[in-house]
């Protein structure tokens, strides 16, 4: 099950890639105003999505300790960027304040992940 777990977060992590490099490939155009959400922003936020899910069903199989406190605010954070990153997709200028929003969102999930034991 550990081998499974471990793969599973190797997605999540890929996901977590993709979110935050389609947004760094666009920070340079968020500067001149023309910033887009690119097609791996919302794949990357959907795969982390669906692996997060697996991930606490999987502890919850080996009955692990969860944090649900902690699980329910990252779960929070990433429907608004699933959510604004969807409803954006199509628009060819982000606003600056939107997009730098998604961005600083996904950061704070990355911390939330690793600082929060």
């Amino acid at each position: 099950m550990d081998v499974l777990i471990h793969a599973v977060v190797g997605l999540h992590i890929v996901g977590i890639g993709a979110l935050l490099g389609g947004f760094m490939t666009q920070m340079k155009a968020m500067g001149k105003g023309e910033a887009r959400m690119v097609p791996a922003m919302l794949h990357g936020a959907l795969t982390m999505l669906v692996t997060g899910v697996a991930l606490v069903g999987l502890h919850q199989a080996q009955d692990d300790t969860l944090n649900s406190l902690k699980l329910g605010i990252k779960l929070a954070l990433l429907v608004v960027i699933l959510g604004l990153v969807y409803v954006k997709r199509d628009d060819e200028k982000v606003p600056a304040p939107v997009f730098g929003a998604v961005g600083a969102l996904t950061m704070v999930n990355i911390f939330i992940a690793v600082m929060w034991v």
